[in-house]
């Protein structure tokens, strides 16, 4: 997955983008926030979907192989029997002629 600064050197200073918050409940919160930490409303958003999206990625893991790969180290398979398969019985289940 590509970040912002990989996709744009020196980014944000390099791009200008806004955010207009339409609800007044929202933007009164971005505002207080912004107070009490001594920076713009724009940080203080920044800070907030940060820590926010920090969270998701610690509750739902990285990228599909990372995932992955924590479920079978949970959920690990069956130890081999060592019986052999009874490849007749398979081949009845989907209606397969004998080979």
């Amino acid at each position: 997955m590509w970040d912002i600064p990989d996709l744009y050197p020196g980014y944000p200073e390099t791009i200008m983008a806004s955010l207009y918050i339409k609800n007044s409940d929202t933007a009164a919160l971005a505002r207080g926030i912004a107070e009490r930490l001594g920076t713009s409303k724009t940080a203080a958003v920044h800070d907030a979907l940060l820590r926010r999206k920090r969270t998701l990625d610690a509750e739902h893991g990285g990228d599909i192989h990372e995932r992955l790969r924590a479920w079978r180290a949970a959920h690990p398979l069956g130890e081999p029997t060592g019986l052999e398969a009874d490849k007749a019985f398979y081949d009845s289940l989907n209606d397969e002629d004998d080979d």
